[in-house]
C-alpha cells in the first residue's frame, strides 16, 4: 500500500559483503540450497522503500548475499496464493493481507525468530516494513490555469469541473486504490459508494490507472490537475519545490502496511533470510520512516507536520477476500 512497480519489473542488486555485529552472522550456515546461495527476495515495494532496504543490508554486512526482484501486487500476490512454499523466493516484502491469506491458505511462512515490537498486532510470521495512507493529489498550476476549486473530500471528485482533469487506480490493479474504496466505503456504504466511484471512474475518463503512482506521475507531468494516490509522495513532492499539493478527504486517510516474510522452505530454508529479515527490521526502519512516516514500533514517533488529519481502519480487518470483494463492487460501475 502502499508506488508500485510495473508488472514484471526485475532489479537486480549485486554487491561484495562482511558481516558487522547486530544484524546476525551474514557468513549464514549450511542449508538445502547450500551457504552460498544468495537470498531471493521478492517484493512489491515502492522505489524509496526498496532503496532503505538495500543500504540496511548493504551496510551491515549483506552486500552481494542477496537478489531484489519488484512485482506488482496483484501480480506477487497471485504468486503467493498460487505457488505457497514452493515460490522462488526466500523472503517477501508485501502487502500485510496478503501475506494474512496467503499464510491462511498455504501455512507457507516462518516464525520470525527475533523480536518484533510492534504497536498494533501483526501475525508472528510478518514485520512491518512500511504503513502508506492514501490522499487526493493535486497539481497547483493546473488548479489556477483552469480555474478548478480544490476539493475536500473523496465525493468532491464527482464534481463535472473535474472531468478531464482526474486520474486514479484501477483497484484491481493497484492496492492504493483500496484505500480510496475503503475510505468512500467506510462513510457513505456499499450502495453509495458504488454510485460516487461511478461518477468518480467518468470524470477520470481514460486515466484510470494500472499502476499506483500513475496519478502523482500525471499531476507532476501536468497532464492532469488532481488524483488519488499515496500521501507520503505528494507530502515530498510539495517539500521538493514541485507544484503538488495534497488534500486529507474527510472521509478518512485509510491505511495499508507492508510487512516483511521468510518462506518456509524446511530444511532447504536458508538460514539468512531470517538473519537479513531481522537486519532490515532493526536497521532500515530509521530510512524508512523519512518516507513513509507512520510510526509502527514501540519508541518510533511522528513529526507532526507529516501526520494526516484523518487517519482511520476499516471496520473490519484487512484480507485478501475483503479486497476481493471490493475489487468486485469496483467491477460492477467501471466504464
Amino acid at each position: 500500500m502502499f508506488r508500485r512497480k510495473l508488472m514484471g519489473m526485475m532489479m537486480a542488486v549485486t554487491l561484495a559483503a562482511t558481516a558487522i555485529t547486530g544484524c546476525g552472522n551474514a557468513t549464514g550456515g549450511s542449508s538445502g540450497k547450500g551457504s552460498d546461495a544468495k537470498i531471493v527476495i521478492y517484493s512489491n515495494a515502492d522505489d524509496e522503500a526498496i532503496t532503505a532496504m538495500q543500504n540496511a543490508l548493504d551496510n551491515n554486512g549483506y552486500k552481494d548475499k542477496y537478489t531484489f526482484n519488484g512485482f506488482g501486487t496483484s501480480e506477487l500476490g497471485g504468486k503467493l496464493l498460487a505457488e505457497g512454499k514452493n515460490i522462488e523466493a526466500d523472503m517477501v516484502t508485501m502487502s500485510t493481507f496478503y501475506l494474512d491469506s496467503a499464510q491462511q491458505q498455504n501455512k507457507m511462512f516462518q516464525k520470525l525468530d527475533f523480536p518484533v515490537k510492534t504497536l498494533d498486532k501483526f501475525g508472528d510470521y510478518a514485520a512491518p516494513i512500511t504503513s502508506q495512507e492514501g490522499a487526493i493529489i493535486m497539481n497547483t498550476d493546473l488548479m489556477k490555469k483552469h480555474n478548478l476549486s480544490a476539493p475536500t473530500c473523496l465525493k468532491d471528485l464527482t464534481k463535472k469541473e473535474y472531468k478531464g482533469y482526474l486520474a486514479i487506480t484501477d483497484v484491481k490493479s493497484s492496492s492504493t486504490a483500496w484505500l480510496l474504496m475503503q475510505a468512500l466505503i467506510s462513510a457513505y456504504g456499499e450502495k453509495e459508494a458504488q454510485n460516487i466511484l461511478k461518477q468518480i471512474y467518468v470524470n477520470a475518463g481514460d486515466h484510470i490507472e494500472d499502476s499506483g503512482s500513475a496519478p502523482l506521475k500525471l499531476c507532476r507531468a501536468g497532464e492532469v490537475a488532481i488524483g488519488f494516490g499515496l500521501r507520503h509522495q505528494a507530502v515530498a513532492d510539495k517539500a521538493n519545490g514541485q507544484p503538488i499539493d495534497y488534500v486529507d478527504p474527510t472521509e478518512g486517510n485509510f491505511s495499508l502496511t507492508e510487512s516483511v516474510a521468510v518462506i518456509d522452505k524446511g530444511k532447504d530454508t536458508n538460514p539468512l533470510a531470517q538473519k537479513m529479515a531481522q537486519c532490515i527490521i532493526e536497521h532500515g526502519r530509521e530510512e524508512l520512516q523519512k518516507s513513509y512516516p507512520n510510526p509502527l514500533y514501540e519508541g518510533e514517533s511522528a513529526d507532526a507536520a507529516n501526520k494526516s488529519t484523518y487517519p482511520k481502519t476499516f471496520s473490519e480487518p484487512l484480507t485478501f477476500e475483503l479486497y476481493e470483494k471490493h475489487q468486485q463492487l469496483s467491477d460492477e460501475v467501471m466504464p
